[in-house]
Protein backbone atom coordinates (compact mmCIF):
# COMPACT_ATOMS: atom_id res chain seq x y z
CA UNK A 1 0.00 0.00 0.00
CA UNK A 2 1.04 3.55 -0.63
CA UNK A 3 2.37 5.55 2.28
CA UNK A 4 0.89 8.82 1.10
CA UNK A 5 -2.62 9.52 2.39
CA UNK A 6 -5.45 9.60 -0.14
CA UNK A 7 -6.14 13.29 0.61
CA UNK A 8 -2.51 14.20 -0.08
CA UNK A 9 -2.38 12.01 -3.21
CA UNK A 10 -5.42 13.53 -4.89
CA UNK A 11 -8.01 10.97 -3.85
CA UNK A 12 -8.68 7.27 -3.40
CA UNK A 13 -8.46 6.61 -7.13
CA UNK A 14 -4.89 7.94 -7.20
CA UNK A 15 -3.85 5.71 -4.30
CA UNK A 16 -5.50 2.69 -5.95
CA UNK A 17 -3.79 3.53 -9.26
CA UNK A 18 -0.37 3.75 -7.57
CA UNK A 19 -1.02 0.42 -5.85
CA UNK A 20 -1.90 -1.05 -9.26
CA UNK A 21 1.29 0.25 -10.86
CA UNK A 22 3.36 -1.19 -8.02
CA UNK A 23 1.58 -4.52 -8.32
CA UNK A 24 2.13 -4.54 -12.07
CA UNK A 25 5.83 -3.70 -11.72
CA UNK A 26 6.67 -5.88 -8.70
CA UNK A 27 4.10 -8.66 -8.41
CA UNK A 28 4.78 -10.80 -5.34
CA UNK A 29 7.82 -8.73 -4.37
CA UNK A 30 5.61 -6.06 -2.84
CA UNK A 31 4.21 -8.57 -0.32
CA UNK A 32 7.60 -9.62 1.07
CA UNK A 33 8.27 -8.04 4.47
CA UNK A 34 11.95 -7.40 3.67
CA UNK A 35 11.03 -5.24 0.64
CA UNK A 36 9.09 -2.75 2.81
CA UNK A 37 6.07 -2.98 0.52
CA UNK A 38 8.30 -2.87 -2.56
CA UNK A 39 9.89 0.46 -1.65
CA UNK A 40 13.38 -1.13 -1.30
CA UNK A 41 13.38 -3.23 -4.52
CA UNK A 42 16.01 -2.94 -7.25
CA UNK A 43 15.39 -4.04 -10.83
CA UNK A 44 16.26 -7.66 -11.48
CA UNK A 45 14.70 -8.85 -8.23
CA UNK A 46 12.60 -11.98 -8.05
CA UNK A 47 10.37 -13.14 -5.19
CA UNK A 48 12.92 -15.89 -4.51
CA UNK A 49 15.92 -13.55 -4.77
CA UNK A 50 15.10 -9.92 -4.01
CA UNK A 51 17.81 -7.32 -4.57
CA UNK A 52 17.31 -4.60 -1.99
CA UNK A 53 18.92 -1.26 -1.19
CA UNK A 54 19.55 -0.08 2.35
CA UNK A 55 19.02 3.68 2.57
CA UNK A 56 16.18 5.98 1.63
CA UNK A 57 18.51 9.01 1.60
CA UNK A 58 18.57 9.10 -2.22
CA UNK A 59 17.79 6.93 -5.23
CA UNK A 60 20.23 4.00 -4.88
CA UNK A 61 21.66 4.54 -8.40
CA UNK A 62 22.65 0.92 -8.88
CA UNK A 63 22.82 -0.25 -12.48
CA UNK A 64 21.83 -3.85 -13.14
CA UNK A 65 22.24 -5.69 -16.42
CA UNK A 66 18.91 -7.22 -17.38
CA UNK A 67 17.72 -9.13 -20.43
CA UNK A 68 16.73 -5.73 -21.87
CA UNK A 69 19.97 -3.89 -21.11
CA UNK A 70 21.28 -1.88 -18.17
CA UNK A 71 18.72 -0.41 -15.83
CA UNK A 72 18.78 1.64 -12.65
CA UNK A 73 15.08 1.12 -11.88
CA UNK A 74 14.43 1.07 -8.15
CA UNK A 75 11.70 1.39 -5.58
CA UNK A 76 8.04 0.58 -5.56
CA UNK A 77 7.49 2.15 -8.97
CA UNK A 78 10.82 1.10 -10.52
CA UNK A 79 11.90 4.67 -11.28
CA UNK A 80 15.10 5.14 -13.30
CA UNK A 81 17.97 7.49 -12.37
CA UNK A 82 21.30 8.52 -13.80
CA UNK A 83 24.09 6.14 -12.76
CA UNK A 84 26.85 6.62 -15.33
CA UNK A 85 27.31 7.25 -19.04
CA UNK A 86 25.61 3.93 -19.83
CA UNK A 87 22.54 4.61 -17.70
CA UNK A 88 21.53 8.16 -18.54
CA UNK A 89 17.79 8.05 -18.03
CA UNK A 90 17.17 10.88 -15.60
CA UNK A 91 13.54 10.24 -14.66
CA UNK A 92 14.20 10.43 -10.91
CA UNK A 93 16.20 13.65 -11.26
CA UNK A 94 13.54 15.73 -12.99
CA UNK A 95 10.45 14.05 -11.55
CA UNK A 96 11.60 14.23 -7.92
CA UNK A 97 12.39 17.94 -8.39
CA UNK A 98 8.94 18.49 -9.92
CA UNK A 99 7.37 16.63 -6.99
CA UNK A 100 9.41 18.69 -4.50
CA UNK A 101 10.95 15.72 -2.68
CA UNK A 102 14.43 15.52 -1.20
CA UNK A 103 14.93 11.78 -0.57
CA UNK A 104 13.86 8.34 -1.82
CA UNK A 105 11.60 7.58 1.13
CA UNK A 106 8.33 5.73 0.54
CA UNK A 107 6.28 8.94 0.57
CA UNK A 108 8.76 10.59 -1.80
CA UNK A 109 8.47 7.63 -4.16
CA UNK A 110 4.67 7.96 -4.01
CA UNK A 111 4.81 11.70 -4.72
CA UNK A 112 7.23 11.18 -7.60
CA UNK A 113 5.05 8.44 -9.11
CA UNK A 114 2.10 10.85 -8.99
CA UNK A 115 4.26 13.38 -10.83
CA UNK A 116 5.03 10.75 -13.49
CA UNK A 117 1.31 10.04 -13.91
CA UNK A 118 0.72 13.81 -14.22
CA UNK A 119 3.58 14.10 -16.72
CA UNK A 120 1.93 11.44 -18.90
CA UNK A 121 -1.29 13.47 -18.90
CA UNK A 122 -3.19 10.82 -16.95
CA UNK A 123 -3.78 12.32 -13.50
CA UNK A 124 -7.18 13.82 -14.39
CA UNK A 125 -8.18 10.48 -15.93
CA UNK A 126 -7.14 8.61 -12.78
CA UNK A 127 -9.06 10.99 -10.52
CA UNK A 128 -12.15 10.74 -12.76
CA UNK A 129 -12.04 6.93 -12.81
CA UNK A 130 -11.06 6.56 -16.47
CA UNK A 131 -8.81 3.64 -15.63
CA UNK A 132 -8.28 2.20 -19.12
CA UNK A 133 -7.40 5.62 -20.55
CA UNK A 134 -4.97 6.32 -17.69
CA UNK A 135 -3.23 2.95 -18.12
CA UNK A 136 -2.85 3.57 -21.84
CA UNK A 137 -1.29 7.01 -21.18
CA UNK A 138 1.07 5.62 -18.52
CA UNK A 139 2.23 2.60 -20.54
CA UNK A 140 5.21 4.56 -21.89
CA UNK A 141 6.36 5.13 -18.31
CA UNK A 142 5.93 1.61 -16.91
CA UNK A 143 7.02 -1.34 -19.06
CA UNK A 144 4.72 -3.80 -17.26
CA UNK A 145 1.54 -1.99 -18.35
CA UNK A 146 -0.39 -3.26 -21.38
CA UNK A 147 0.82 -1.93 -24.75
CA UNK A 148 4.03 -0.51 -23.28
CA UNK A 149 5.99 -2.02 -26.14
CA UNK A 150 9.34 -2.44 -24.39
CA UNK A 151 9.53 -6.18 -25.06
CA UNK A 152 9.15 -6.99 -21.37
CA UNK A 153 6.26 -8.83 -19.71
CA UNK A 154 3.09 -6.75 -19.91
CA UNK A 155 0.20 -7.44 -17.57
CA UNK A 156 -3.35 -7.92 -18.80
CA UNK A 157 -5.56 -4.84 -18.56
CA UNK A 158 -8.50 -6.82 -17.15
CA UNK A 159 -6.33 -8.29 -14.39
CA UNK A 160 -5.01 -4.83 -13.49
CA UNK A 161 -8.53 -3.39 -13.48
CA UNK A 162 -9.66 -6.04 -11.00
CA UNK A 163 -6.66 -5.22 -8.78
CA UNK A 164 -7.42 -1.48 -9.02
CA UNK A 165 -11.04 -2.02 -7.99
CA UNK A 166 -9.97 -4.29 -5.10
CA UNK A 167 -7.58 -1.53 -4.01
CA UNK A 168 -10.46 0.93 -3.62
CA UNK A 169 -10.45 2.54 -7.04
CA UNK A 170 -13.63 3.47 -8.87
CA UNK A 171 -14.36 3.24 -12.58
CA UNK A 172 -16.33 6.06 -14.25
Amino acid sequence: MTRIAANDAGGANVVAFLDTIAHSELGQLETRVDTDGGYRVIVGSTPQRPILFGSYADHPRIAVTTAWGRSSAAGRYQIMAVVDDLTRLDTWEWASRAAGVKDFSPESQDRTAIELVRHRGALDDVQAGRFDVAVRKCAQEWASLPSAGYGQHENDLNVLRVYYLASGGRIA
